[in-house]
This record gives C-alpha cells, sequence and structure tokens, in this order.
C-alpha cells in the first residue's frame, strides 16, 4: 500500500485494489494450508516442499501464486521474519502443454449430424463448425474467408497462410455451399463469404466477437472443436509436416503431442485427488 501511495505522488501507474486484495488472498490461503494441512504457525518453519506441495494444490493458478509468494518471502528475509527464502527452488515456468478440451467421438457424431442435416442450423455455425474438426480451420481462417478463395471445380478453398488449397470433403462442400446460398441473399458487395448485417454494407471481413459466438448454439467452443483435429494429427503425422501444411509454427504444434497432453491430465488429476488441496480450490 505504501509502494501504491509512492506511485501515485510520482504520476507512476500504482498497483490497483484488485490486485493487493489477490495478493493477500494467496497469502492468506497459504497461511490456512500450513496450519491447518502442514501443522505449521510459523513463517520461518516454512520450507521449499511446503510451497510446492501448495502450489500443486491449484496447477493452474502456479505461476500467479508463486509470483506473489516470492514478494512476500523476499520481504519477510529482508526483516528477519525467516533466514531462508523457501521460493527460490521452485520455477515459476510451466511446460508449455496443451491444456484445453477436447470432444470425445461421440460428441464429434453429434455435431456432425447436428451440421450437415438440420436445416434450421445458422449457415455460419455449420461452416466454421465443419471447417474445424475436419479441416482444422482457425475461426481467423473461416471469417477472412474470400470468395476468390473458393474454386468451385477443383472443390478446394485457400485458408489463411496455408500453403496450398485444401481440398473439401463432400460434406464440408455441401456447408460451404448452403453458406454461399445465404450470401446470395444479401445485396452486399463483400468479398467475403461470411457476411453479417454488420459487414454487409462494406468490405470488411465478420468481427472476431461475431465469430467467437456463432457456436454458442451447439454447446462447444471453436477452439476445443480445432484442438480435437489437431491433438489427432499431430499425434498421427509428423508435427512439422502438419505445422508445414497448415502453415504453422512447427513450435505451435508440438504442444499438442499426447506426453504432454498426458503430463497436464496427470497434473491435473493429482491436484483433484490431492488430500490436501484447499477445498475451494477443487472444482
Amino acid at each position: 500500500m505504501r509502494a501504491q501511495d509512492r506511485a501515485r505522488r510520482a504520476g507512476t501507474r500504482p498497483r490497483s485494489n484488485h490486485t493487493l486484495e489477490t495478493a493477500l488472498s494467496i497469502l492468506r490461503d497459504l497461511a490456512r494450508f500450513l496450519t491447518e494441512h502442514r501443522g505449521k504457525d510459523d513463517w520461518a518453519l516454512v520450507d521449499v516442499d511446503d510451497i510446492e506441495v501448495f502450489l500443486a494444490t491449484s496447477p493452474k493458478a502456479r505461476k500467479r501464486r508463486l509470483v506473489v509468494l516470492r514478494q512476500f518471502f523476499r520481504f519477510a528475509r529482508s526483516q528477519r521474519i525467516v533466514l531462508i527464502d523457501p521460493t527460490r527452488t521452485p520455477i515459476v515456468k510451466e511446460r508449455n502443454g496443451f491444456r484445453g478440451r477436447t470432444l470425445t467421438l461421440g460428441q464429434q457424431r453429434e455435431l456432425f449430424r447436428r451440421w450437415t442435416t438440420d436445416d434450421h442450423v445458422h449457415p455460419h455455425e455449420a461452416l466454421l463448425g465443419m471447417l474445424a474438426p475436419l479441416h482444422g480451420a482457425s475461426s481467423t481462417e473461416v471469417r477472412t474467408l474470400q470468395i476468390t478463395d473458393v474454386d468451385a471445380a477443383a472443390q478446394t478453398v485457400r485458408l489463411g497462410k496455408r500453403p496450398h488449397p485444401v481440398p473439401l470433403d463432400p460434406a464440408s462442400w455441401t456447408v460451404l455451399e448452403r453458406c454461399l446460398d445465404h450470401r446470395a441473399k444479401w445485396p452486399t458487395t463483400n468479398p467475403h463469404v461470411m457476411v453479417t448485417k454488420g459487414t454487409k454494407a462494406g468490405r470488411s471481413p465478420a468481427s472476431t466477437a461475431y465469430v467467437s459466438h456463432v457456436l454458442d448454439d451447439c454447446g462447444y467452443p471453436p477452439r476445443m472443436i480445432r484442438s480435437t483435429r489437431l491433438v489427432d494429427l499431430v499425434n498421427t503425422m509428423d508435427p512439422k509436416l502438419v505445422a508445414a501444411a497448415f502453415g504453422m509454427d512447427p513450435q505451435a504444434t508440438l504442444i499438442y503431442l499426447a506426453e504432454r497432453v498426458d503430463r497436464e491430465v496427470e497434473l491435473a488429476s493429482r491436484a483433484t485427488a490431492n488430500p490436501l488441496a484447499h477445498p475451494g480450490d477443487q472444482r
């Protein structure tokens, strides 16, 4: 709080009250953890193992928690409250593994039927929905897809920065044609396949906000659906080939490798099953 006051006087950006409250809540949780589960009521008794077990109770908050704890124990050491800083050994950086969710086979089949047989589904939802799980298309690739990117004779489309046209299967092509028919009903000169009320009078693509909510009715976010396809491809093919085909950075596909996915699942399972975890952290 003194640093907050100094920042205000100096004209620099002070820490918000929310930031201070978050830091205090982390210290509160650590104090409760130490007294209730480790039998320690003095900061001087805290060791590295205590910190590691505490961080393991909430893996997703590990980085933020460790930053706050390091700030506190540096202060505690300068005030001679502790002799040794127990937060020096734990590392902040985590493995860059995939942490997202993927669709089960049953969910994929249900969505496929929805987008290919239900005439009440909006064409934009069906287009993004089909291109994401079958061709790994991102929301940006779909919303920036233009009429000139569609080759009706070869039934291919050009997506984003991909080096080659993407051949579409019959189901995906049918969905694309339905989307083009929907676009044809609008009096527009917008060159994009996905045209909305807000873009029909101009030439810009659909907004990111619009595309992010296109799949709301199906109950699954675009990233989750696309990740399902990438996880499958990366683990059945060479990740570098997948990166080259999708126009991605080679390092971007490595996070979807099975051993990294399994590692994250293992850590999450341990945290959930950890009897020392704080009840409020188990969701």
